[in-house]
């Protein structure tokens, strides 16, 4: 056990890359505005909006080279991704390049929330599985968190205070590419690519005092429920493929990612001084830790079903709250703790569970693609909800917004009570079996039409 933790905790600073290059914008995004005097449409879907956007494109081809080359090289290649955005945007002298760098590291993120929950479900034993890919999720916050700190520790060593605060990144960086060379490859991954010898190497090594036999012969009675080439678009792959869709997407309708990119302007907004805004941003970042946390030690004792009925409940009553405060001019103390009420609701429940949750629906073999299709999902939302933050708070409103959001939390409560499973302690290979039609004859296997599934 003590070598698969090392190892998930390896592959889940991935995460803490993730949460420190998605956030650590939030800092410096009214300076660069000013400082290159751009719109706020501009400002939103290029400066903001284009990191988001190269989130997309990482999480809807990071199936590819994690299924190709496999888990372990993906990770790798993130860190390189991390490294040279970082660098580059913080040297940026225009706002073209500082996307372009940007956009950069956003494959990274995309492409990190595939490969780094598919390769500890995989190495994890199914009683542990939801707390140590948890630690993927741990270690977003934990990036979110010493970025708000780093940027409150930067925020006044001169006009460059910006360049340091996107390019200290750098450092971590490097150092995750480096020690992601440590970790061995997928030995689920290795048995779907027929390299049982190496398979068995990495097995022997997890877990010593069991035999390797038992779980090639379940993923070799999955395989045989397979056709060659396919994909996760056949009608059997139906059930999973909605519900990888519908956790994404009730993810960012909770309006989670808005709230932490622009966490100081909308403290702002709400009354408070820019050096309190920045301060109470910290905040954020230690609610979030701390309930993360307390889901990651919850998640294989509730279960994620649990998890996410308390957090649906949480966010109605919080978003609620921080609308109520925007429609009645509720200034001072009143905003902090509301949002922080909507970030503790987020982190038991859907923070801990949303990665959690897709690493463990689908079969093996599609495991990366399935993985793409929800992080595609989630991430195409995270990056229109953000951008348009800026504009829809100077037309319409901040309070009509989060109500918005609020009234959308309904709805994952409703998904959660009449669809959700539960997938605690079951095996990886079981629940492919439970999730997947079997009964459908090989010969009519057909694609379901993205319309069906939506």
């Amino acid at each position: 056990m003590n070598k698969i933790l090392i190892w998930s905790i390896t592959a889940a600073l991935a995460g803490f890359l993730f949460g420190f290059d998605t956030v650590v914008i939030s800092g410096a995004e009214k300076k660069l505005q000013l400082l290159w005097g751009t719109s706020d449409i501009f400002h939103g879907i290029v400066v903001i909006g284009m990191a988001l956007w190269g989130t997309v494109i990482g999480a809807f081809f990071g199936g590819i080279p994690t299924n190709k080359i496999g888990r372990k090289n993906t990770l790798i290649g993130i860190g390189v991704l991390y490294t040279i955005s970082a660098i580059g945007s913080g040297l940026a002298n225009d706002p073209w390049t500082f996307a372009f760098f940007r956009f950069i590291g956003g494959l990274g993120v995309g492409a990190s929330t595939i490969a780094a929950p598919a390769y500890i479900s995989e190495i994890a034993p199914a009683k542990d599985r939801g707390k140590l890919v948890g630690l993927y999720q741990f270690n977003i916050v934990f990036g979110i968190l010493i970025a708000f700190l780093s940027n409150y520790l930067l925020n006044n060593i001169g006009e460059n205070a910006w360049r340091w605060m996107i390019g200290i990144e750098a450092f971590p960086a490097a150092i995750y590419t480096l020690i992601a060379f440590t970790i061995p490859k997928s030995p689920r991954w290795l048995l779907t690519k027929f390299r049982n010898k190496e398979a068995i190497k990495v097995l022997q090594k997890i877990s010593p005092d069991q035999d390797p036999e038992k779980l090639m012969l379940e993923i070799k009675d999955e395989m045989e429920n397979t056709v060659p080439n396919e994909n996760i678009f056949l009608k059997k792959y139906r059930f999973p493929l909605l519900l990888a869709f519908c956790i994404a997407f009730f993810n960012q309708l909770s309006g989670i990612n808005a709230l932490l990119y622009y966490a100081p302007r909308i403290f702002e907004e709400a009354g408070l001084g820019e050096s309190t805004a920045l301060l109470s941003s910290i905040g954020i970042g230690v609610t979030n830790m701390l309930f993360t946390l307390l889901g990651v030690i919850l998640i294989d004792r509730l279960g994620r079903k649990q998890l996410m009925l308390i957090c649906s409940f949480g966010y109605i009553i919080s978003l609620s709250l921080v609308s109520a405060a925007f429609f009645f001019s509720w200034e001072g103390s009143f905003m902090p703790v509301f949002l922080f009420m909507f970030i503790a609701a987020h982190a038991i429940g859907q923070g801990t569970v949303i990665w959690v949750f897709i690493s463990e629906i689908f079969p093996n073999h599609l495991r990366g693609s399935g993985q793409s299709f929800g992080s595609s999902v989630h991430w195409v939302l995270a990056a229109v909800v953000p951008s348009l933050v800026p504009i829809l708070f100077s037309t319409i409103g901040a309070a009509v917004v989060f109500l918005f959001f609020a009234i959308m939390m309904v709805f994952q409560l409703l998904f959660v009570l009449f669809m959700m499973p539960e997938t605690k302690g079951v095996s990886l290979e079981e629940l492919s079996k439970k999730l997947t039609n079997k009964n459908i004859n090989k010969n009519e296997i057909k694609e379901t039409p993205i319309a069906d599934i939506l």
